[in-house]
């Protein structure tokens, strides 16, 4: 699979619409090297998960759909600020081990590229990716990508996640094909974000729509980090994690994936892809 940066990361304000360039089909192709292969099964938590701690619990009772990063060290409403990072990214890969600390060797915040470089680094992919997984689905078009864009930076400032972490899972779960199908590991994962059991998907039951809605990109991204009726999105998977610091990134990734973290709190441990978290990191 290929590897664009440092790290993949090294009430809604009203936010910017994305740049006219993000529309337009990138000219470059998508090495061979990536593998547009679509990860089957999240087990994020659902309501009554036993493996939610007691005193998360407490707060997530009252969570429908409208989870927020509750963490102020780790919050960011204000995502404005496009071409934040550290430098373009590299093609490189590296396989993080342990507990998702910086002491352990994880990427520190400030190792995470921009939001812009690394939505640009991913554009080609996002132009292919529909038919590398199933060549019978239309490729997610220009104006699709831009709805992307803008539902990532209205979902953001909507929860408190960073964008650069939303577009990290949505790249990891779909490659950002707009009409992916929705899989299923014991819990229903539809859409962009293969979230827990949501509504948005523009390919379910076989039913392919293209172009897909803006709204239902919208929603996509919405249910995954915000979460659904039926379980947790990464808003909530972050607050789980509960340390207010980098590693509730890379321990929130494993919780979404997985559903909980193992008790050794080595985030290769555990079900589901046991290099999910590095995988996020990379």
């Amino acid at each position: 699979m290929l590897k664009f940066s440092v790290s993949l990361l090294a009430g809604a304000a009203m936010v910017a619409a994305f740049p006219p360039s993000i529309i337009k089909a990138p000219t470059e192709p998508v090495p061979d090297t990536v593998d547009f292969s679509v990860p089957q099964g999240n087990w994020m938590p659902s309501r009554t998960s036993p493996d939610v701690p007691s005193a998360a619990n407490v707060k997530l009772a009252a969570r429908a759909t409208g989870e927020k990063v509750s963490n102020g060290n780790i919050a960011r409403f204000d995502n404005s600020n496009i071409q934040e990072g550290a430098g373009d990214g590299v093609d490189s890969y590296t396989l993080y081990l342990g507990s998702g600390s910086t002491s352990a060797g994880w990427p520190d915040q400030s190792r995470w590229v921009s939001f812009e470089n690394m939505f640009n680094n991913y554009k080609p992919q996002m132009f292919a990716a529909c038919g590398n997984q199933d060549g019978r689905i239309p490729n997610t078009d220009g104006p699709e990508v831009g709805a992307i864009w803008d539902g990532i930076q209205m979902t953001s400032a909507a929860t408190g996640v960073d964008h650069r972490f939303v577009l990290a899972i949505l790249m990891q779960e779909s490659h950002g094909c707009v009409r992916v199908n929705t899989t299923s590991g014991g819990v229903r994962n539809p859409g962009l974000m293969q979230d827990h059991n949501g509504v948005g998907s523009c390919n379910d039951n076989h039913t392919v729509q293209k172009p897909c809605p803006s709204a239902t990109i919208y929603q996509m991204i919405r249910e995954g980090t915000a979460g659904t009726s039926s379980g947790d999105g990464l808003a909530n998977c972050i607050n789980q994690s509960g340390h207010g610091d980098v590693s509730d990134f890379y321990r929130g990734a494993r919780i979404y994936n997985s559903g909980s973290i193992s008790k050794s709190g080595n985030l290769q441990s555990n079900i589901a892809t046991h290099c999910y978290a590095s995988d996020i990191a990379k």
